[in-house]
């Protein structure tokens, strides 16, 4: 297999991949006002019909929370407001769907952990690339997945471990991925726990692989694409992981509070979205290239 390693110039085909290891952020919280994005902009007709349903934090306001920093591909320049970035393009086709206005979105900034864990909230829907698990079931909704990936390995691109074709090849190198995520339980079930390094974040993680470290580091293939091109000196995707049981992938999906009032109405508005093409066509639009990768058998 020849590996890689993604030039400049593609990432700016693929719109740039980002940072975003299973969806971890700092725990920082922050809120910024919302930008309208002029191409969703609903009538106000709709608007006001379809946002009546909805029991939300503010009244007549849709309050959605992300992680802080935001990485491309995801919100480009760390700015959910501006609608651009796979994950804002999602969450404003969403809100427009649900009856508002640009302007009548709100931003906040959660961590991961806080997000997921049991509890009040003060948001309406969070997106940070939270993946469809049955243990996160028990303290959070999820709306109907607007996005499925996998998760890649990344290494040097002039190590031995680039050459690798199949997970057998994985044993023995030290593999770093952060803790909590679907990287740490994908890399737990296809390697085994003995060679994986734990770390806190997604930050954490890359700092030990620039540092030397580790060897190679896991996480998902968008993110890997942006990693192996911008922020790595010498970044290759490896390959990913193979689904088992014949399933399509890690499922991205928006987080709401247990219980939600609005899980229904949400998940009806990203069914609509997958149904007219509007998820397919921001997918390819800012993750294009997040395909053709070597299945790692």
């Amino acid at each position: 297999m020849t590996v890689r390693p993604l030039t400049r110039a593609g990432i700016a085909a693929v719109a740039l991949s980002a940072l975003a290891l299973a969806g971890c952020s700092s725990s920082n919280e922050a809120e910024t006002s919302a930008t309208p994005a002029a191409s969703d902009t609903p009538t106000a007709a709709s608007t006001t019909e379809a946002a009546a349903t909805l029991d939300t934090v503010t009244e007549g306001k849709l309050t959605i929370a992300t992680g802080e920093p935001a990485y491309e591909p995801w919100m480009v320049e760390d700015d959910p407001t501006n609608g651009e970035g796979f994950e804002s393009a999602v969450a404003y086709a969403v809100a427009t769907e649900l009856g508002y206005l640009p302007e009548d979105v709100e931003w906040v900034r959660t961590s991961f952990e806080t997000a997921i864990a049991p509890g009040a909230k003060d948001w309406d829907l969070n997106i940070q690339q939270f993946s469809i698990t049955e243990e996160r079931r028990n303290a959070v909704d999820f709306s109907s997945p607007y996005y499925t990936t996998s998760q890649a390995v990344v290494a040097d691109a002039d190590s031995d471990l680039a050459g690798a074709t199949s997970v057998a090849e994985l044993a023995g190198s030290r593999i770093g991925v952060p803790s909590g995520t679907t990287s740490y339980i994908v890399a737990a079930e296809m390697i085994g726990e003995d060679d994986l390094a734990v770390f806190n974040s997604a930050e954490d993680t890359v700092a030990a692989f620039n540092a030397g470290q580790i060897d190679a580091f896991i996480t998902d293939l968008p993110s890997a694409f942006y990693l192996s091109a911008v922020e790595l000196d010498n970044g290759a995707i490896v390959g990913q992981f193979p689904t088992e049981d014949g399933a399509e992938g890690d499922q991205f999906a928006f987080l709401l509070p247990k219980g939600s009032p609005n899980t229904e109405t949400v998940s009806a508005a990203v069914d609509a979205l997958a149904e007219d093409g509007t998820l397919q066509a921001l997918e390819t639009e800012w993750l294009s290239d997040a395909v053709d990768v070597p299945v790692l058998n």
